[in-house]
């Protein structure tokens, strides 16, 4: 399906694109130190529920076994997408499981053929225990791409997906349309109301310098309330975390959109967004789950994934129960819970607060292989 055009002219940003080995490397860079948000911060550090000190960790009890590969050679072959990374899972309406990926070739090694993204497979709908099995593709035999465009156009480089939701009928995916690596253009929100067989534009389309470059790269949960709680970064591993919410059906409607922030004192809906924590983030989950709210996400900085539990989204994560939950490794040194060249860590819907289950990106820049998804079991968190 082809995209619609929506109004206005999205400003791109002036920085230079990176090579997608130097994307996945980076694990340094300086936080926004801009006097007004530095103000800001230091104040919600203070007496706010941004803390004061260094968040808090858990007693790293948490028992990882990798449960198996998702996708590779003989796994994804008959869909023709050997090589992917992300695989943002949802459930949909009609129950399947949807996981959507990123840039996926066709052979086993990134450029590997037919360059698509992103693209989407469905899964079991059995309990977690063993590894996801894929029942189909959206488009048919082989996984096409969600809709129609030229790689490497004029204008941007490739779409990727940054988190999808399912609200009633509706599936809403939000996207990053890039030039180069961390080089974002603009984002947007598409739609499905056939459980992703297909999407259209939604019209909802966001600059890449919103809020300093801090609404880019986004994770949301649905919450009982009827708000969607957004989290939300840079696309470039250097920016901290901010909050929205947003009436869940209004989630198209920019101005809909209420920060969270720290202004005359208190913390409030509809203060200028503050960060709510400080880090080197990259790839987000956010999910409602057994009573808590538990955000998952790529500590750029330590090389790692992490997560938080919280009674809400607006809770001080730097008291909230704090795991690493698994660490980066060296190549030719893995076990269940060291992963070379991770990213991801994408909660699969069936998990339990203290059986959580991750789909995980792997990727050796060196070599173009492994470039694959992965799913992993985290017992006892915040046990």
């Amino acid at each position: 399906m082809q995209a619609n055009e929506s109004a206005g002219t999205p400003r791109a940003s002036s920085r230079a694109p990176l090579s997608r080995s130097a994307f996945l490397r980076a694990t340094a860079g300086a936080l926004i130190t801009g006097g007004s948000l530095l103000g800001a911060q230091s104040a919600a550090r203070a007496a706010g529920p941004g803390g004061s000190g260094s968040p808090r960790t858990g007693a790293g009890t948490v028992q990882v076994t990798k449960v198996g590969d998702l996708t590779g050679p003989g796994i994804t072959t008959r869909f023709r997408m050997e090589a992917t990374d992300l695989g943002i899972p949802a459930r949909s309406p009609d129950g399947r499981l949807l996981f959507v990926f990123g840039d996926t070739f066709e052979g086993a090694s990134v450029g590997g053929g037919w360059w698509r993204s992103p693209v989407a497979l469905h899964g079991n709908t059995a309990h977690l225990g063993g590894t996801v099995t894929w029942t189909g593709a959206v488009g048919g035999e082989h996984a096409q791409q969600l809709w129609n465009y030229e790689h490497d156009n004029p204008v941007f480089s490739t779409v990727l997906p940054s988190d999808v939701i399912t609200i009633g009928n509706t599936m809403y995916l939000h996207i990053m349309v890039n030039k180069g690596l961390g080089n974002v253009v603009w984002t947007e929100i598409w739609r499905s109301d056939d459980s992703g067989a297909s999407w259209a534009h939604t019209g909802a389309k966001f600059p890449s310098d919103l809020h300093g470059g801090m609404f880019q790269l986004l994770t949301w949960g649905l919450g009982d309330d009827g708000y969607v709680y957004v989290y939300s970064t840079g696309f470039q591993r250097d920016k901290p975390i901010i909050l929205h919410r947003v009436r869940s059906d209004r989630i198209t409607d920019l101005s809909a959109y209420q920060p969270w922030g720290w202004s005359g004192g208190v913390w409030s809906w509809g203060n200028p967004p503050t960060p709510v924590l400080e880090g080197k983030f990259g790839e987000l989950c956010l999910r409602p789950l057994d009573g808590k709210w538990i955000l998952t996400w790529f500590n750029a900085a330590d090389y790692r994934i992490d997560g938080i539990i919280m009674d809400n989204p607006t809770s001080n994560l730097y008291t909230a129960p704090r795991e690493t939950l698994i660490w980066g490794g060296a190549w030719g040194s893995e076990d269940d819970s060291h992963v070379a060249q991770l990213y991801g860590g994408y909660i699969i819907p069936g998990s339990k607060l203290d059986d959580l289950h991750l789909s995980v990106s792997q990727w050796n820049t060196e070599a173009g292989w492994p470039y694959r998804v992965m799913q992993f079991r985290v017992q006892a968190f915040g046990g």
